[in-house]
């Protein structure tokens, strides 16, 4: 990876989103701060990427530490949310991320929890083809100016047989009720400003532009909120958040 990558939304990132999250960067490990709602479906998440990597890679998922051997690199990894855990299943990890405010949190943090974690500042664009087992790119694609472009460096860094992950926003009218109004100015889960629906995603969607980037989505799985329980929970149901997975050919 050229280690010289610049944060200033050249390549794939978007100035504007890569500013937005580095004035949060500090609040990405409080769990009661702007990234609350990250830390509240992490382990939807995490339980979905285990389950469906373990399967993929014939590994035992209640091992402690299943993925041994191989690597994953997070795409917008953020302050390490999702970086950190997965390294801990064993995961030879490498977050990388636009803004460089983040990347100084996510390695201060790997630090003192004592989690080996690469963490670099760029985007796809930075890093070595077919280079990594797995690519992981979570709540990002909403966030960028060419998500077709995007997502094609992101393919070019998996091996042959690799497996692509994501998850993004559902481009629904009950998506702008629930992710926007909802969420940033009703609940005031997000700051104001946070989401344009207008960049969300059809899963359909999704699945084309991997599709030309040579990726097949194998899985869709959504995230909803219970209200009644306080917590996030699976669902076949895509209307609002969703994740996916794929293989490369």
């Amino acid at each position: 990876m050229n280690r010289s990558a610049q944060a200033s939304g050249a390549g794939t990132a978007s100035a504007e989103e890569v500013a937005r999250f580095t004035a949060m960067a500090e609040e990405w490990w409080d769990a009661t701060g702007k990234f609350k709602p990250l830390h509240r479906f992490n382990p939807v998440r995490l339980s979905f990427i285990r389950r469906e990597m373990a399967a993929h890679f014939g590994r035992d998922p209640q091992s402690p530490r299943p993925f041994e051997g191989l690597t994953l690199l997070d795409v917008g990894c953020g302050g390490g949310l999702l970086s950190e855990p997965l390294a801990r299943m064993g995961f030879a990890v490498t977050g990388i991320d636009a803004g460089d405010k983040n990347i100084a949190v996510a390695r201060l943090h790997a630090e003192k929890s004592g989690v080996p974690v690469d963490y670099l500042v760029g985007g796809p664009e930075d890093v070595t083809a077919a280079s990594f087992d797995v690519v992981l790119s979570m709540e990002v694609i909403e966030h960028v100016p060419d998500p077709s472009r995007f997502l094609a460096l992101a393919a070019a860094a998996l091996k042959p047989g690799g497996v692509f992950l994501g998850a993004t926003l559902n481009r629904t009218a009950k998506s702008w009720l629930m992710a926007v109004v909802g969420a940033e100015y009703v609940l005031r889960w997000l700051p104001k400003g946070t989401h344009d629906w207008k960049k969300f995603v059809r899963p359909s969607e999704f699945a084309a532009m991997l599709r030309a980037a040579g990726i097949a989505t194998k899985v869709f799985r959504g995230m909803e909120f219970r209200p009644l329980t306080d917590e996030w929970r699976e669902t076949m149901n895509l209307d609002v958040n969703y994740m996916l997975m794929g293989t490369k050919g």
